[in-house]
């Protein structure tokens, strides 16, 4: 992955994507996305890429380990999150999900992780502090909510879930208002030409459909054409 494919990715949307992936794999079916609407704090902002840095928190309880665990816990987690691999997401699983009582992400965390190097972040759990969140920190959220509540980091580095989508520490995310999804490495080297195909295939409908003429018999050639541009 170049500075350039991350750029161009970052200027298409996640069903651009998603649909780019399967063209690269010459067939339909990827499932590597999430599978429900997600909570989009800036919902202007563009869509983020970058390597998954992993974690779990739970927010529903007081953790049973004692204070100074806790604490060592989460700067362990803060450790873990500057030293990925850059561009990097924070990919939080909240295990309490789907009764999450606490939000990890507020303005004084998400300032941290930016500060830290992290392009954004995407979770199950809770977000506040809307309007205070730091610019150009997208983040994905299950849902919103005002407290903190008992939120602790519970692990880092490990695999999590997200809606249905399966991420390791290290997977590529592409995700923007519409969800997230892992982007295989065996399509990573062809994703720019597919991403291209994709869309010069949709120009060719758009365009037809949009001439003041446009009727069912120019569709039924267009979609042809579609088909044999979107599958080549």
């Amino acid at each position: 992955m170049d500075d350039a494919l991350f750029e161009f990715l970052r200027s298409v949307d996640t069903p651009t994507v998603c649909n780019a992936i399967e063209t690269a794999q010459g067939k339909r079916g990827f499932s590597a996305f999430t599978r429900r609407p997600v909570i989009v704090a800036d919902p202007d902002a563009r869509p983020i890429v970058g390597f998954a840095s992993t974690g779990k928190v739970a927010s529903k309880f007081p953790s049973p380990e004692t204070p100074e665990s806790v604490r060592e816990r989460r700067l362990g987690y803060y450790r873990h999150m500057a030293t990925s691999p850059k561009p990097a997401i924070a990919v939080i699983e909240d295990i309490d999900y789907p009764e999450c009582l606490g939000a990890f992400w507020g303005e004084v965390n998400a300032t941290v992780h930016k500060g830290l190097g992290l392009s954004g972040a995407i979770t199950n759990g809770l977000v506040r502090d809307l309007g205070s969140l730091p610019a150009d920190f997208p983040i994905l959220a299950g849902s919103v909510g005002p407290s903190r509540a008992f939120v602790h980091v519970t692990g880092f580095g490990m695999p999590v879930e997200i809606f249905g989508m399966p991420v390791k520490q290290g997977d590529l995310i592409h995700a923007d208002q519409h969800g997230a999804l892992v982007i295989p490495p065996d399509v990573v080297s062809v994703l720019r030409e597919a991403v291209r195909t994709v869309l010069e295939a949709e120009k060719v409908v758009l365009e037809t459909a949009r001439k003041p003429d446009f009727d069912i018999d120019m569709l039924v050639d267009v979609w042809t054409r579609f088909e044999d541009t979107r599958n080549g």
